[in-house]
């Protein structure tokens, strides 16, 4: 049975597509920089802990997004057994 995704999940799919986006433009920006300093350098630091970040937060989000969570409503009808 498959139930229809509520907003918050939908919420949280659209998060984890913007995460991922804000690793890679982190990445980017690291290998941009990277000539001109060097990676010790405490903004490259930074910028490697961003990547991480946005990375493993978009796996989660997405995670969230498309699991089948149940219904936490109560049933109205009483069922006798």
């Amino acid at each position: 049975m498959t139930t229809a995704k509520r907003p918050l999940q939908k919420l949280s799919s659209y998060a984890a597509i913007i995460s991922f986006i804000l690793g890679v433009a982190s990445a980017v920006t690291l290998y941009l920089r990277l000539p001109e300093h060097d990676i010790n350098n405490p903004v490259s630091a930074s910028l490697l802990a961003c990547i991480f970040f946005f990375i493993l937060v978009g796996f989660v989000l997405s995670i969230i997004g498309s699991a089948n969570l149940p219904s936490f409503k109560f049933d109205t009808e009483e069922k006798d057994q």
